[in-house]
């Protein structure tokens, strides 16, 4: 018997970033079980700040 893996589906032209409402590029998945959606200006502005919260940073 295999465990099931839950995924998150790829980002579409429908996922805005959570910042500006521009498309989405980046999805930053939380240790606690949240997500932010980010266009690539916002990905990159807020990127360490995502490490050190040992964020899954998905491109």
């Amino acid at each position: 018997m295999t465990s099931p893996t839950l995924t998150r589906p790829e980002l579409t032209a429908a996922d805005r970033c959570d910042r500006c409402g521009a498309a989405a590029q980046v999805r930053a998945v939380l240790s606690g079980g949240g997500e932010l959606l980010f266009c690539g200006h916002h990905a990159r502005e807020h990127e360490a700040k995502l490490k050190e919260l040992s964020a899954d940073i998905q491109r």
